[in-house]
């Protein structure tokens, strides 16, 4: 994986599997700025990575407020002088029907998973053109492709950044900047495990029978997702473009019954 010397920015980079990529990432020599809004955590894996011999900056900020994104834009390019990858992967989940859901949730869920996409991009790709080069990666879900219960406003959002990505590929590209997005099936993340609670079963036996009817039999963990995330970014992948790549195991291939 030829990550040496990239400058690279992760939002939600402090958890799950923007904290696999930040570590990943800068255990094969990239200069990593990663983002989220949580701040104690980012500092000690940010400081964990440095004392580990990695460069890593951690950046306070909202995906969703424009300010934000910018000042971590602004922050990878006085560093390091340069961007050449962003992984754009901050997202919240809420469980709910359409008949269940409020304004606030609908909000939050629109604006962390598509504005904060739309913000990544609208302030990266002006860096990466004037560079003639660059990578932003998404991550999306396969909710996006699949009729999940309870999920119709997250998907809807995943769904977004798809159509999104593809635009952006026509628009961009040929001014030498890539649109790669990775979608993730059931991972073993914090946030997956928050999605457990209210269940009547634990949430350890709830794994079990997912991973069950997972054709690998597993579930996904984050290193999954960043292994790829971390190819698609590399030079060799440089003819990958427009393209999702889906990690989950085998659940699409599934039969409806």
């Amino acid at each position: 994986m030829h990550l040496k010397d990239k400058v690279i920015l992760i939002t939600g980079g402090t958890s799950g599997i923007g904290e696999a990529c930040t570590e990943l990432f800068c255990r094969h020599g990239a200069k990593v700025v990663t983002m989220s809004i949580q701040q104690q955590e980012g500092e000690a894996l940010a400081q964990r990575l440095c004392d580990e011999g990695g460069t890593c900056l951690f950046h306070y900020g909202d995906t969703s407020k424009e300010a934000d994104v910018k000042a971590a834009v602004d922050l990878a390019v006085a560093k390091f002088g340069r961007l050449d990858c962003v992984h754009a992967n901050a997202g919240v989940l809420r469980n709910q029907k359409i008949t269940d859901i409020t304004l606030d949730d609908f909000h939050l869920l629109i604006n962390v998973n598509l504005l904060g996409p739309v913000l990544v991009a609208k302030h990266a790709i002006p860096v990466m053109e004037r560079q003639g080069k660059g990578v932003i990666c998404f991550t999306t879900s396969v909710a996006a492709d699949i009729g999940f219960p309870a999920h119709a406003v997250y998907a809807a959002s995943k769904a977004g950044v798809v159509a999104m990505m593809r635009s952006l590929t026509t628009d961009h590209s040929p001014q030498g900047v890539r649109f790669v997005g990775v979608s993730p099936g059931t991972i073993d993340t914090p946030m997956l495990a928050a999605s457990c609670e209210g269940f009547s079963k634990p949430k350890d036996e709830l794994y079990a029978e997912v991973a069950k009817k997972i054709p690998v039999q597993r579930m996904g963990k984050p290193a999954d997702v960043a292994n790829v995330v971390g190819f698609l970014f590399t030079d060799e992948a440089g003819f990958v473009n427009g393209s999702i790549v889906h990690l989950e195991g085998g659940t699409r291939c599934l039969p409806p019954w």
